[in-house]
């Protein structure tokens, strides 16, 4: 990929400006060229494997996404288009929506055309994609199609109003079709009535403060941004419905409020959730909230955690030598891919090059760059209703998640955890490991370590977060998390557990590319686990009570993060089978964060049977208190 040189002046901390967008655009699209079909209506990208929806649908993903990736910058140039690529893209747009009906045709039809869109079937995900690349590009695509072919493609288009989409984000695809055919004049009922189903739904997974689930009881993550927000608000945009944009551009910048405290000062998002193979699709959110003036960040900031996130995926491997977007974080990985990605999933990512709509004189353009939240200083932030705290440091720039209130879990059913979902903390820096029990706080049962499945939120404040669990049938553990610099006091109580059951508390699990150097040794509280990386990545676990054991256990396989990994893991039994406390301190440094000249001071007093008065004064001499019973916790915070 070939890019303009940096402007560190303009763009002080990325070096990156509209131009950069522009040659990676140009790059991403260069690169897929060789894989287009006949008359460009599938591309066919290699990859390791075809989605469970076929060849011909990963064909079509290929075209689709990439399609909007072309939209976005021929409407971002006002049209201007010197590598064709409206004209191929409108050959695709004809021959893929042609019904086979001779033996010629039907020939022909095998290497183009898409098939029909059925219930809840990927076409129908493409479908939107499709009809959100003509509406931004209609005057250089749609307007320039024969009757016939218009005809054509909004009949097949049409089959998305018509069809069932799962019940989640997916509700949002037949309203961006919908939202097109009606402005095109085709089958324009049941494109509105497309339009209102849709927003009828995510109505009933609207919580506040800018957050929705995701069709399941408490499913929270990035796709709060680039889905649940992003369509709604564009469709009102494009539609000029300002009574619409009042409502989701509104609940747009509530959400980005918070958002914009996830990306690390190195452009990264927080590895949790899924379909993360979308790598800076994570960017879309925040051009939304410029695009439509709907965004509490001012212009240089929202540019700044935009590139920072292109720029780190593309400075860490995304691409191969080919350049084309892989399966994975960095680079691929494996076990990130869930069965519906296509070798052209990652693609949904052109998402992120939103910004190419705005103007090159908007300030998001020519405002100078601004200091990311995570760059300006430490911070703690509660996020109510995805019952997360938002752990930020400066020195460092990583952002850690603490979760107690996401899991991905069905309505009716209680599934295996998914560590992406389940995990009591995510971060910039790490991801999770297939092999220990990283993050987690379980009780082991036959060498089996339970899992955590549907997690019930407590509450969240300045400084905590907490939340219960039932880890067995007869046992219920009630978890805490405070946080303050780049300190961590875990605290949980186990309660419905036989006496001398043992219980595994995992930590971060840092990864990296040398050997990972390990240490353990006692201080007055306990034992002490450190695992460092050879970039300096550092993951520290101390036991305070209830943990009486630490050691360092080496993962088996790579994470999205490196090759190799490890964490500290604490261990300890329960001693009865009344109700039991256990604690510890965790700590999680970037490379470059300085050495901490003292640990937090903890103390910890039983108040009665079950109940618990914990305090922990950190080495700035703020101070929390709080207090413990099963499936209730207190707490408040003293300043420095």
């Amino acid at each position: 990929m070939h890019l303009p040189p940096e402007d560190r002046t303009l763009s002080p901390y990325t070096g990156w400006t509209r131009t950069h967008w522009e040659a990676a655009a140009d790059a991403l699209l260069a690169a897929v060229l060789p894989y287009a079909g006949p008359r460009h209506a599938l591309i066919d990208l290699p990859g390791p494997r075809p989605s469970w929806s076929g060849r011909r649908s990963d064909g079509l993903e290929g075209y689709a996404r990439t399609f909007q990736l072309a939209a976005l910058r021929v409407a971002g140039a006002g049209g201007a288009d010197p590598h064709g690529l409206m004209e191929r893209y409108a050959e695709g747009l004809d021959a893929g929506t042609r019904t086979p009906t001779t033996e010629r045709d039907l020939a022909d039809g095998d290497m183009t055309s898409w098939g029909v869109i059925t219930d809840r079937c990927q076409a129908m995900v493409e479908a939107s994609t499709v009809a959100l690349g003509l509406r931004l590009t209609r005057p250089w695509l749609w307007d320039r199609l024969d009757d016939g072919v218009r005809e054509r493609a909004g009949r097949w288009l049409a089959g998305a109003l018509r069809h069932k989409p799962h019940d989640n984000n997916w509700s949002l695809f037949p309203l961006t079709v919908g939202g097109f055919l009606a402005e095109a004049g085709i089958e324009t009922e049941a494109a509105h009535a497309a339009v209102e189903r849709g927003l009828a739904k995510i109505e009933q997974w609207y919580l506040g403060d800018g957050w929705y689930t995701d069709g399941r009881p408490r499913a929270f993550d990035h796709y709060n941004g680039w889905a649940l927000h992003l369509l709604p608000v564009l469709h009102a945009h494009l539609a000029g419905d300002q009574a619409l944009l009042a409502v989701y551009g509104d609940r747009l910048a509530a959400h980005l409020d918070g958002y914009a405290a996830t990306f690390g000062a190195d452009g990264a998002p927080v590895h949790q959730g899924r379909s993360l193979t979308y790598r800076f699709g994570t960017a879309a959110a925040l051009w939304a909230g410029a695009l439509t003036g709907r965004t509490p960040l001012t212009p240089g900031t929202t540019r700044r955690i935009a590139s920072g996130a292109l720029r780190y995926f593309l400075d860490r491997g995304a691409l191969d030598e080919r350049g084309l977007l892989t399966l994975g974080w960095h680079g691929p990985y494996a076990p990130l891919v869930q069965p519906y990605s296509g070798p052209a999933s990652p693609y949904w990512s052109a998402c992120g090059f939103l910004g190419l709509l705005l103007p090159p004189d908007h300030p998001a353009w020519t405002a100078p760059e601004e200091p990311a939240p995570a760059e300006r200083a430490d911070h703690v932030r509660a996020l109510p209703h995805p019952g997360w705290l938002v752990q930020s440091t400066a020195a460092d720039g990583a952002v850690r998640l603490h979760n107690h209130g996401s899991d991905d879990q069905p309505r009716d059913e209680t599934l295996p955890d998914n560590p992406l979902y389940a995990a009591l903390a995510h971060s910039t820096v790490t991801g999770p490991t297939t092999d220990l029990p990283d993050n987690h706080f379980g009780l082991e049962t036959d060498g089996e370590i339970s899992e955590r499945g549907r997690i019930a939120p407590l509450g969240t404040g300045p400084g905590w977060a907490a939340s219960t669990h039932r880890p067995l049938p007869s046992a219920r553990i009630t978890s805490l998390t405070l946080a303050h610099g780049a300190d961590e006091l875990r605290l949980h109580v186990v309660t419905g557990a036989e006496p001398g059951t043992p219980v595994v508390h995992g930590g971060w699990a840092v990864s990296g590319e040398g050997e990972i150097r390990t240490a353990i040794h006692d201080t007055d509280s306990g034992p002490v686990a450190r695992a460092v990386t050879d970039d300096g990545l550092r993951s520290q676990a101390g036991a305070v009570h209830g943990l009486t054991e630490a050691q360092v256990r080496h993962s088996r396989e790579a994470t999205a993060f490196g090759p190799r990994a490890a964490a500290p893991i604490l261990r300890g039994t329960t001693p009865t089978d009344a109700p039991c406390l256990f604690a510890a301190t965790l700590r999680l440094d970037g490379p470059g964060a300085p050495e901490p000249a003292t640990q937090p001071h903890v103390t910890i007093t039983p108040q009665q049977p079950a109940l618990w008065a914990v305090t922990v004064t950190w080495p700035d001499g703020t101070a929390h208190r709080a207090t413990l019973a099963p499936g209730k916790v207190e707490v408040t915070e003293t300043p420095a």
